[in-house]
């Protein structure tokens, strides 16, 4: 589906589907079906989405239930946030932080070191 997609973004076509039928093929429903912006996402996407939303948006329960870090998270979060045609506001200095609070759990800073990493970006 990600493919027929991208071929039809790129000459400048809206999908419509026109035909639904189920899986034993003994019931069709045909007319026009908008597609929402959620069936364009990959279904990597659409899963984290859906673990997102199971967790209420607690980062830590993601983290958790995906075995992934914080920043992975925050980064699936803005490729999301921008594949369903959003701005994201350029977080170089979030992703920084996070990085030094990762750095401080992990025992690999101090506070003090943190906190002079801190405010040099400010």
């Amino acid at each position: 589906m990600r493919d027929i997609t991208k071929a039809f973004e790129l000459i400048g076509a809206d999908l419509v589907v026109t035909e639904i039928q189920s899986k034993k093929k003994d019931i069709t429903v045909r007319g026009e079906f908008q597609l929402s912006k959620f069936d364009y996402l990959t279904k990597e996407q659409q899963y984290f989405i859906e673990v997102f939303i199971k967790n209420q948006g607690n980062i830590k329960q993601i983290e958790k239930e995906l075995g992934i870090s914080y920043p992975t998270v925050k980064k699936s979060l803005e490729e999301v946030t921008q594949a369903l045609g959003y701005k994201v506001e350029d977080s170089k200095d979030d992703e920084k932080r996070i990085e030094i609070f990762e750095r401080i759990r992990k025992g690999e800073l101090t506070i003090e070191e943190a906190e002079a990493q801190l405010k040099k970006l400010k």
